[in-house]
């Protein structure tokens, strides 16, 4: 078997948020803790980035006219970012950089470049795990998974070498490409900004809590229906079924993997996260999910840990935190950061070990 398993434009996978009894039918009431009656409105979107998305708004009894207008328009804030930023359509921002020669400038929308910007600050971050530069790596990877066949040293070498931002100038009206070959893929980063834009939506629409979930990588804000906290499930890399709860509130939680979606040459799995300063897949970390205020932050992170594996907890900016499953299906541990531990329920507890910093 070769190829792709999952080719999606946006891949989330990981985290699954517990609310289908809170948006199963799209509009439901209770009474609630505070002094007035709360309903909660939701919806489902189809074809939203490539992959499932639920969006929810909790508001007083009577404005659910107004929760349903923030909902169409959190929602054509996602497919605004996808169709900007998506290589996945040819008529993309994206797309029209990484189809352009060397020395063109390729004009950017405002939200591209602040994306682009945001992605080079985190590249430096990170050491370089986190690339999105490294999208001649991932084609190279991808057309070996066709094949069946691994790529050769001159091969990776070749792409490594347009794997850089030494190719790329950002502009202030767009970029322009230093070499034909260089490309970019916002996959670990658009998804993030996406959410917290529409998130941001929800809230200048008022209401006491709400929720947007792409793919698994979620942000919320307030509170859910019922409770204080959103329940978010944490789903087992090796089997079906998840390996246990975090309970948050006002944060984005983004899950990274190597389960959800692979490269198999030779009858061995390739993650589809690419490490551009070796040009191979990534093989540190089974899952990493990470806890931040701003989902941006959560995306890039969940992705760069990947590749960084337990040393990069150290790199991890102050704000965020991070449970990871280290290991394999027959021996396998969780390791998390302090503030984590105080989030967690179910089996995670079971295997889980606190990291701390020396």
């Amino acid at each position: 078997m070769s190829g792709m398993m999952r080719r999606e434009q946006f891949i989330g996978g990981g985290v699954i948020l517990a609310v289908a009894a809170l948006v199963g039918v799209g509009l439901w009431q209770i009474s609630h803790p505070r002094a007035a009656r709360w309903v909660a409105v939701g919806r489902y979107p189809q074809g939203v980035m490539g992959t499932d998305c639920t969006l929810a708004a909790v508001v007083q009894e009577g404005e659910e006219g107004r929760a349903e207008q923030a909902l169409d328009e959190a929602e054509a804030v996602l497919r605004g970012v996808e169709s900007r930023m998506s290589t996945w359509l040819s008529d993309s921002e994206i797309s029209r950089l990484n189809a352009a020669g060397a020395g063109e400038e390729v004009p950017l929308s405002p939200e591209t470049l602040a994306v682009l910007r945001a992605a080079r600050e985190a590249a430096g971050e990170s050491e370089g795990a986190f690339d999105v530069t490294v999208r001649p790596l991932i084609n190279l990877w991808r057309g070996a998974g066709e094949r069946d066949r691994l790529p050769t040293e001159a091969e990776v070498a070749e792409a490594r070498a347009a794997s850089s931002w030494e190719m790329i100038e950002l502009t202030e009206k767009g970029a322009i490409k230093r070499r034909a070959e260089a490309s970019v893929d916002l996959g670990g980063v658009a998804k993030g900004y996406a959410i917290d834009r529409a998130i941001e939506t929800l809230q200048r629409a008022g209401g006491g809590g709400g929720l947007v979930d792409v793919g698994g990588d979620l942000r919320c804000f307030g509170r859910p229906l019922e409770g204080e906290e959103w329940p978010v499930e944490v789903k087992d890399p090796f089997a079906e079924g998840n390996l246990g709860e975090l309970r948050v509130r006002n944060a984005a939680v983004c899950t990274s993997g190597n389960y959800a979606r692979f490269t198999v040459i030779g009858g061995k799995p390739y993650s589809h996260i690419i490490d551009s300063r070796s040009g191979r897949p990534a093989a540190a970390v089974p899952s990493v999910t990470v806890i931040a205020p701003e989902a941006l932050t959560a995306d890039v992170w969940a992705t760069a840990l990947s590749v960084l594996g337990v040393q990069g907890l150290e790199r991890l900016p102050p704000e965020a935190d991070a449970v990871m499953v280290l290991g394999d299906k027959e021996d396998y541990g969780i390791t998390c950061t302090p503030r984590v531990a105080k989030l967690v329920g179910g089996p995670l507890r079971e295997r889980l070990t606190v990291w701390q910093a020396d």
